[in-house]
């Protein structure tokens, strides 16, 4: 087993294993020869060595007029870890004091519009992942979507079973198609809205949210999330006019 991504593990830096290993390996040691030896000058290596001190892995001694380090028995490894432990249970019984403060903070900014860009393949697959996953918690599982064809390929590209995902979740959807209906699949009701078909748009509207995605002039797919149960109570509001209508 590896030492050295262990150590990390335990929180230390790669300075401070460089230091600690050679300290190890060369026995006590001089602030100048450890420098030396771990390629780390001098003030560096004399602050890395107080840490470790701190940590219980390292005590110093005076010979003469110089001052030496020595690495205290790795067991104390164990020791350093359970103070790591003990800190971390501390620093969890406090934030456990904290977050609801913090959540009274978050509520009342929740009337602020949130809007979230992505781009390329994975920005796409994280729009529509966040559909699936938001309309599932919703009671009525069902979200509503402007389609044109032209998007498809991009969004099968990106999602390939998204459709598959839907279905095995249990979500309707509502769509109107711009100008194409399109392949019909199952918890799927469509519409046509009569007329030439548009550019590579889709807007999906959902609990609390309205996600939209395009192309970009260098035929790259854009995903633009807006967190705002206003806008997306009144884009569906629209939806079922034009709906009701077709």
């Amino acid at each position: 087993m590896e030492t050295i991504p262990i150590l990390k593990q335990l929180g230390l830096s790669d300075k401070e294993i460089k230091v600690y290993l050679a300290l190890i390996a060369n026995g006590p040691s001089s602030v100048r020869s450890l420098a030396l030896a771990s390629k780390i000058n001098r003030g560096t290596t004399y602050d890395i060595l107080k840490s470790l001190k701190e940590n219980g892995l390292v005590s110093y001694y005076h010979k003469a007029t110089k001052q030496f380090f020595a690495a205290e028995d790795p067991a104390a490894l164990n020791k350093a870890l359970e103070q790591k432990m003990a800190k971390l249970t501390e620093v969890k019984k406090n934030l456990s004091q904290v977050i609801p403060e913090l959540k009274s903070l978050f509520d009342r900014s929740g009337d602020k519009p949130v809007v979230k860009y992505y781009e390329g393949g994975a920005g796409v697959k994280t729009v529509l992942t966040d559909v699936l996953e938001t309309s599932n918690r919703s009671v009525e599982k069902l979200y509503y979507v402007f389609s044109s064809s032209a998007i498809r390929d991009y969004l099968y590209k990106a999602f390939p079973s998204f459709t598959k995902e839907r279905i095995k979740l249990g979500l309707k959807v509502k769509v109107i198609a711009l100008g194409h209906e399109g392949t019909p699949a199952e918890l799927s009701e469509k519409r046509v809205l009569p007329g030439k078909e548009s550019s590579p748009t889709y807007i999906l509207i959902y609990p609390g949210k309205v996600a939209m995605i395009s192309v970009n002039s260098a035929k790259q797919p854009l995903g633009l999330i807006i967190e705002d149960p206003a806008l997306s109570q009144t884009q569906l509001q629209l939806f079922n006019f034009i709906w009701q209508s077709l």
